[in-house]
């Protein structure tokens, strides 16, 4: 555990710019004056090395069936970002705050729906019993975070949105099909893993 602790801060420690999802599409001119709305997501690492995320909702109105990290935005009773990082966490997964040991964050990524989120790692101590909320969460699985900090394991694809080609990051996991936003965070973490 501490080795994994120490690889992670090490991460944290590392300077960089945050990103965004129009980070592989120059050509998208953001408009001056922009509002984000923040939010925040947990990296939540067990013990094993493992990375938990969520398949959301096909119900959901945004983002439906996408593969996601905890979280979501700052509500009035959160505190600091952290705090809405943790509450969405048990929330959506049932990971009881108290287990979960913030390491630091990694850069804010600015998303298409005007958030800008910052990604927070965290170790989980001891086991949990997953429980996915049945109005968001689909299902909740764990990927290695062997495999989602190796940079060749990521490729860009493309796909037509508002009428243009939009590229992402992509990091498909056997059945689970993990790209844009969270791919993106991801690939922050693995470029500074690396």
């Amino acid at each position: 555990m501490s080795a994994l602790r120490d690889r992670l801060s090490a991460a944290i420690a590392r300077t960089g710019e945050g990103s965004t999802d129009y980070d592989l599409n120059p050509d998208v001119r953001l408009p001056p004056g922009r509002v984000l709305r923040p939010a925040a997501v947990l990296l939540a690492v067990t013990e094993e090395g493992r990375v938990v995320l969520t398949k959301r909702s096909s119900r959901l109105k945004h983002h439906p069936g996408q593969i996601a990290l905890p979280g979501g935005k700052k509500e009035p009773g959160d505190a600091t970002l952290a705090d809405a990082a943790l509450r969405e966490s048990e929330e959506e997964v049932g990971l009881p705050r108290g287990q979960v040991e913030i390491l630091g964050a990694l850069p804010p990524h600015e998303t298409v729906t005007s958030f800008d989120v910052t990604p927070f790692i965290g170790l989980i101590h001891g086991s949990f019993e997953p429980r996915a909320e049945v109005g968001e969460v689909a299902e909740i699985f764990e990927v290695p975070l062997y495999f989602v900090t190796d940079p060749a394991r990521f490729r860009i694809e493309g796909r037509r949105w508002q009428g243009r080609m939009r590229h992402y990051y992509a990091v498909p996991y056997g059945p689970y099909y993990i790209w844009g936003a969270t791919a993106r965070i991801l690939r922050g973490l693995a470029g500074r893993m690396a």
